[in-house]
């Protein structure tokens, strides 16, 4: 069996009057993350990891936020595509396992709605899936509750055709 690891990052600015969007689901907060699809810093960062993994650049090159077309763009559906590509190349994902920073709102209630959300989007199982949430301790910007960001690494598979 090939693999390959991949990792991932990315962090959004919190602001008013958006949706707090991580790991495709709505999370309930009085700050949203501005980007300029929903910005959901979670998928991002697993889909970076993906194409990373691969050698395929990384979401900017696939969904560049100079394009209007992406604009408040649905991140599990771009997430779909990434699949697709990962997956077109004769890859899948053997686990993903990330990180989100954030003061606020408290993300373990969410945890395991997250990992079902994009479990399907994935089309594997939710225990393939790990995500931790933390804080930044009140230290910088993050600290500060002026973004949220997130890690992730991710193991591809290919059964070898030996």
């Amino acid at each position: 069996m090939n693999i390959r690891i991949g990792n991932g990052y990315d962090i959004h600015r919190l602001a008013p009057k958006r949706k707090l969007i991580l790991g495709g689901i709505d999370i309930p907060h009085t700050l949203g993350l501005l980007g300029h699809s929903d910005a959901d810093a979670l998928t991002h960062a697993i889909m970076d990891a993906m194409l990373g993994a691969l050698s395929l650049g990384d979401i900017g090159l696939y969904f560049p936020p100079s394009d209007p077309k992406w604009a408040g763009a649905d991140s599990q559906k771009l997430l779909e595509q990434v699949n697709g590509l990962i997956r077109d190349r004769g890859w899948e994902i053997g686990n993903i396992d990330s990180v989100v920073i954030a003061e606020q709102p408290k993300l373990k209630p969410h945890i395991a709605t997250m990992r079902d959300r994009l479990a399907t989007t994935l089309a594997i199982e939710p225990d393939q899936i790990g995500i931790k949430a933390t804080t930044h301790e009140k230290l910088g910007p993050l600290g500060q509750e002026e973004g949220i960001a997130a890690y992730a690494v991710v193991l591809l598979k290919k059964e070898s055709s030996d």
